[in-house]
């Protein structure tokens, strides 16, 4: 596991490549050999409860996504139509889940770690690069690059940023239909002052992260 500071460049910037371009690196990969480049984020290793999710998309070449950005800038509504637009364009699209019971035995970082390889795995065609958002590499043995706020700058990123939020925000939404009480539909499992405060009455609901600070030593049997 490495971060950041200690990532070599695969591959050096190019001066003849615009870095506002929306796809810069994606080019950069492309003009470098790379073929099948896809962007790797996850939704959800700040909540209390549910699973964390990752998603990988491999774009097609020049396709630019209008409205495609980073999913904590775009409304529901806009993410939920990027989302469908995605699927249509997209060489593949790659999804993985792991569950909260997972993130109390292996800690949120191996379990984003874990997602983000599950669903480059399950992409077809196997990318041959990958960008990351974020500082740490995937345990995969695919060429990657760490790209600090990647949602924001890596087209891929902001469509896996999408798919990943999404597709969680659909999980926490059925878990709203099992546990009405706790309110998941709104707050997604977030730590709102609402949340922690029907944690506290109610103890943890069965998808909780139990390990997680305003969840842990609350415990009331009921998992």
């Amino acid at each position: 596991m490495t971060n950041s500071a200690n990532n070599l460049h695969l591959f050096p910037y190019d001066s003849s490549l615009s870095k506002t371009d929306p796809l810069y690196y994606e080019s950069l990969a492309r003009k470098h050999g790379y073929q099948w480049i896809a962007g790797v984020d996850e939704a959800g290793r700040g909540p209390l409860a549910g699973p964390v999710v990752a998603a990988a998309v491999i774009i097609p070449e020049g396709a630019l996504l209008q409205g495609v950005k980073d999913s904590k800038k775009m409304t529901e509504k806009a993410r939920e139509k990027a989302f469908e637009e995605i699927h249509k364009i997209a060489v593949a699209v790659g999804v993985g889940v792991i569950s909260h019971r997972a993130i109390d035995q292996m800690n949120i970082l191996n379990a984003t770690l874990t997602a983000m390889k599950q669903a480059v795995v399950s992409l077809d065609p196997l990318p041959d690069h990958v960008f990351v958002d974020g500082i740490h590499e995937i345990p995969i043995s695919i060429p990657q690059k760490c790209l600090i706020k990647g949602d924001q700058i890596c087209k891929s990123i902001s469509a896996a940023s999408i798919i990943a939020k999404v597709y969680r925000d659909r999980i926490m939404s059925s878990y709203h239909d099992r546990f009405p009480e706790y309110g998941f539909l709104h707050h997604k499992g977030y730590g709102t002052a609402q949340h922690r405060s029907v944690i506290a009455f109610l103890g943890p609901s069965p998808v909780h992260r139990l390990t997680f600070k305003g969840v842990k030593g609350l415990d009331t049997g009921k998992n």
